[in-house]
């Protein structure tokens, strides 16, 4: 009987070595690439054949997500009248791991005419396609993963790897934020993740816990009881926010000799607590809880009077999470 694991395991140690051996082709002709896309007033076209074709798709759509306006533009349908999307002001990102793929060179002499700037990404930097355009980049590997060397598993993975180098140094160069990212994706969990923002998930009004500073531990237990988000803000006379008592503090101090019905709760509160503004993304108050391994945080104004207050539980119920 076949190793199955055995034979899959070869597959990936193969294709992870040729990832590893794509950084030597990380060279001028792929900063030329990276100078071409960046300053093109048009858009990126990509153009490949078969298997080339199919991660030639991907590339285009991961630039285009990323701030490249770009788009997929099959080589036989070239030949038969989408040309006519390509303009001058466009580059052409040509992939074919032969660089001798017929319906590509065929339709890079109209591409010259036309006048785009061609850049062709193969894994032979002597092939014609490669000799014909402005700029080569190389995705070359030792094997393919398929025992008989046949069927594209390597190249086609050094190649999709390729085309995400080019997409993220492009999007740095940018300086594209997730703010862009989000306009580009609206929809399902990464839309909320992108777009939500505290102030459409935040507890505000009478569901903010808040007690003033004169308050007895009893008093923080009772609003954290009533308000339900396991944490209560402690504010001065003019309602600025000078600590927090949560759910995790009343732990800690379990063994200590505390009076809950005199004790002051300024005594026991956290007296510089993490806060986030209003305006904050959601899956940016994710990170700093996830970092701080905090349960929540309250949401001041630019007077630090707290104006809204928000735990794990709204992230999760708001598909951030």
């Amino acid at each position: 009987m076949k190793n199955f694991k055995q034979l899959a395991l070869n597959v990936i140690n193969i294709e992870q070595q040729a990832i590893a051996e794509l950084s030597q082709f990380i060279d001028d002709d792929f900063a030329q690439a990276c100078e071409l896309m960046f300053h093109c007033k048009g858009r990126v076209i990509v153009i490949g054949m078969g298997k080339s074709g199919h991660i030639g798709g991907k590339i285009a759509a991961t630039l285009a997500s990323t701030g490249t306006p770009s788009f997929f533009v099959h080589p036989g349908e070239a030949s038969h009248g989408d040309l006519g999307m390509i303009t001058l002001d466009d580059v052409v990102l040509t992939i074919s791991n032969s660089g001798e793929t017929g319906e590509v060179l065929a339709i890079v002499p109209v591409l010259k005419r036309i006048g785009a700037k061609i850049i062709a990404m193969t894994g032979n930097p002597d092939s014609t396609l490669a000799k014909l355009a402005d700029t080569h980049v190389c995705v070359k590997v030792s094997q393919e993963a398929c025992p008989l060397g046949l069927a594209p598993t390597s190249s086609t993975t050094a190649t999709l790897v390729m085309g995400d180098a080019l997409a993220v140094a492009l999007l740095n160069a940018r300086g594209f934020t997730a703010d862009d990212f989000a306009l580009s994706h609206p929809g399902g969990s990464l839309g909320k993740r992108l777009l939500l923002r505290l102030a459409d998930i935040m507890h505000k009004g009478e569901r903010l816990p808040s007690v003033a500073q004169t308050a007895k531990i009893k008093d923080a237990l009772v609003e954290m009881s009533l308000k339900g988000l396991g944490m209560t803000a402690i504010v001065d006379e003019d309602n600025r926010l000078m600590g927090l008592f949560t759910d995790g503090d009343l732990r800690r101090i379990l063994d200590a000799q505390i009076d809950i019905h005199h004790d002051s709760i300024t005594s026991v509160m956290t007296k510089k607590p993490y806060v986030a503004k209003q305006d904050m993304l959601a899956a940016e108050a994710l990170k700093i809880m996830e970092d701080k391994k905090i349960n929540g945080l309250i949401i001041v104004d630019e007077n630090n009077q707290p104006i809204g207050a928000m735990n794990m539980h709204d992230l999760l119920k708001s598909g951030v999470l």
